[in-house]
């Protein structure tokens, strides 16, 4: 069992399935931090990221590339003050040779510097703002999720095959949602007609549905993670508007989500790079072994950090463990010499990957667990719009 220090998981029911505390950390050959959220209505999204890590982490017998894993856990709470802080401590406290983090992009602007000024390396398992795979791509930044305007890219090219000649727009003000909004209406080639950006973290969309309801749309365009997707897709719901409108989102109905939403989720469509059901025997093993450990099933968070650890396992064994070779590391992290739960994987030249996009549908198992799943692919071997822009 690998060596874990979880510090503040602010009573998160995982902390105590995470093993041991503070006190009960013992040295590793190599250390890895994690900033992540842990707590309020976004915790689940984090849970998922720690458990798709420490289920590889399991299966590796606590070793990435033969080296014995000390894993520090922190939580950001949502508050960039706050994961600056702990970004800061891991690299000079714990002396972390590996970042992994963040769930929110705005979580990851904020601990940016402090990592890669610090020629640590950083790998998010989820955000993928636009702010870093451009001309502020950064050699010790790499993503193993996708980036932001990706997933709302697809969405637009989903919105045009399904004939959607009026699309209204609704996220949270903050970079990821920016960078959905910039992402569907750069493949979409309807009309746009609103947009409405609510604060994050919003519980009430009322007045946003009445707007939708009368704006003449057939379809509503969202990315809306964890709680605010909970309340969104009911309160869509509780309106009447399922019948009229076809809610096609990103990372608003997830397997974060879902458990909440139930049926008032069914109908819905998405875009992503991946699904619980995605027939390849490296992600029907993932599933069955996440589920047996865990309980419920995982989502793209849990993948994405699954992978992640797999690809530090990948970049370590390369440099035989010597971590002090930077450029030896990087150019084993860039190599991505690993399976990815996805399929097809690599990095374009900003570090964000290459990967097949799908749309997704909602589904309900014989246990009567809801999860997403796949309808068709969209888009093979897609890269981000910004890769151009970086110089490495």
């Amino acid at each position: 069992m690998t060596a874990i220090t979880t510090r503040k998981l602010a009573g998160l029911a995982a902390g105590v399935a995470l093993g041991l505390g503070a006190s009960g950390a013992m040295a590793g050959d190599l250390t890895v931090g994690m900033v992540v959220t842990l707590s309020g209505p976004p915790a689940a999204l984090g849970k998922q990221i720690v458990d798709g890590f420490q289920l590889a982490l399991d299966q590796k017998g606590g070793k990435l590339g033969g080296q014995t894993v000390k894993l520090v856990v922190q939580d950001a709470e949502l508050k960039p003050d706050v994961a600056r802080q702990k970004a800061t401590e891991l690299i000079e406290r714990d002396h972390a040779d590996f970042v992994v983090g963040t769930v929110f992009s705005n979580m990851l602007q904020a601990i940016f510097k402090p990592v890669v000024t610090s020629k640590t390396f950083l790998i998010s398992p989820n955000a993928g703002p636009s702010t870093f795979a451009g001309k502020n791509c950064n050699p010790y930044f790499f993503v193993t999720s996708y980036q932001n305007d990706q997933n709302a890219e697809v969405s637009g090219m989903i919105a045009n095959q399904e004939g959607f000649k009026n699309a209204f727009l609704m996220v949270p003000n903050y970079q990821a949602g920016r960078d959905n909004v910039a992402g569907f209406k750069h493949t979409y080639k309807g009309k746009v007609t609103g947009e409405a950006f609510v604060p994050l973290g919003s519980k009430d969309f009322s007045a946003d549905l009445a707007k939708v309801a009368t704006s003449g749309s057939d379809t509503l365009f969202t990315f809306m993670p964890g709680g605010m997707g909970v309340g969104l897709v009911k309160q869509f719901a509780a309106a009447g508007l399922k019948s009229k409108v076809k809610f096609l989102s990103v990372f608003t109905t997830d397997e974060t989500t879902l458990p909440a939403q139930k049926d008032d989720a069914i109908g819905a469509l998405a875009a992503g790079n991946w699904a619980p059901d995605l027939k390849n025997p490296a992600s029907e093993a993932f599933v069955a072994a996440f589920e047996k450990k865990f309980g419920y099933i995982p989502g793209g968070y849990a993948m994405q950090a699954y992978d992640t650890a797999m690809l530090i396992d990948s970049a370590v064994a390369k440099v035989g463990g010597n971590m002090s070779d930077k450029a030896a590391v990087r150019k084993a992290l860039e190599a991505a010499d690993f399976t990815s739960l996805r399929g097809a994987f690599k990095f374009s030249n900003n570090h964000y990957p290459v990967q097949n996009f799908y749309l997704l549908g909602v589904a309900k198992n014989d246990k009567g667990q809801y999860y997403t799943s796949i309808q068709r692919e969209v888009v093979k071997d897609y890269g981000d719009s910004f890769h151009a822009q970086c110089k490495m």
